[in-house]
């Protein structure tokens, strides 16, 4: 047991595909815990928003609502993951390095975990237990 804790091979230690399937469905679970009041708010018909990036509080809302709530769902079930996790490395670039630029370090934490998450898993693909590997194989 104390071999397999310091091998420094993760095949020795745990399925890679299993790792990324907690990292993948664990990192966009908690990002859908955002996008959808951000989707209540839109199906309720309140569109005030920050605008960070100079677009309007309407497109800014309804894109970061896309990314955190759609793309978050697809990433979950690994579908057309590469592509969906696109979006969310973008917003959370925009809510680390604009929306929150001026705010101490401690309020940026979370976002750039999801990121570096996000980066991580767009670098790994969705692995093997996802319906991209039902739907398009090796």
């Amino acid at each position: 047991m104390i071999k397999k804790l310091i091998s420094t091979r993760i095949e020795e230690f745990v399925s890679p595909d299993l790792a990324i399937l907690l990292l993948r469905v664990g990192a966009a679970s908690l990002m859908l815990t955002h996008g959808i009041p951000k989707l209540l708010r839109i199906l309720e018909g309140d569109f005030s928003f920050g605008d960070p990036i100079g677009i309007g509080p309407t497109a800014s809302l309804i894109l970061v609502t896309f990314a955190e709530a759609i793309c978050a769902i697809l990433v979950i079930i690994g579908l057309l993951t590469r592509f969906s996790l696109i979006p969310l490395i973008i917003a959370m670039i925009v809510a680390v390095f604009v929306a929150h630029a001026g705010d101490p370090f401690s309020d940026k934490e979370l976002g750039l975990f999801f990121l570096i998450s996000f980066v991580v898993l767009f670098l790994t693909g969705p692995g093997k237990y996802s319906v991209d590997q039902m739907i398009f194989g090796k």
